[in-house]
């Protein structure tokens, strides 16, 4: 699988999360994986690791979001661009081998995909405020 492969599936997994207690994510996630039938052992063991890894900054993402998003709270976004901006924030603190150009980028696309009309520009500017 692809980087933004794997990265779109990340998505798909983090944006559960708002659906579901926190006491339910673990089976949440057993079920999700259980859907990925053509990942390989490496990229399913890669997905669940930061999916969790996500879940588990999740917080002090959240904070980095509220701080720096202008008239905006998390509490208020709607949930893809959230997730979106959550997963970009990850790997723009947390993890080191993605460029934060990179970052921001796939948020983007994947805004394109998955949010509404103006769901790329508003995760393109709250992003770049972050960077």
């Amino acid at each position: 699988m692809t980087r933004r492969e794997i990265r779109e599936l990340i998505f798909k997994m983090v944006f559960r999360v708002e659906f579901h207690d926190e006491t339910e994510i673990p089976e949440q996630l057993r079920l999700f994986m259980d859907t990925l039938e053509s990942a390989g052992e490496e990229d399913r063991a890669y997905i669940e690791h930061k999916v969790q890894d996500i879940l588990t900054h999740l917080e002090e993402i959240d904070v980095i979001i509220d701080s720096s998003a202008q008239n905006w709270k998390t509490s208020r976004m709607a949930k893809v661009e959230l997730t979106l901006i959550r997963l970009a924030v990850y790997e723009i603190r947390f993890e080191e081998d993605i460029p934060t150009g990179v970052a921001i980028n796939e948020a983007v696309e994947l805004a394109k995909a998955y949010g509404e009309e103006n769901s790329a520009s508003f995760v393109n500017g709250v992003l770049a405020r972050i960077a």
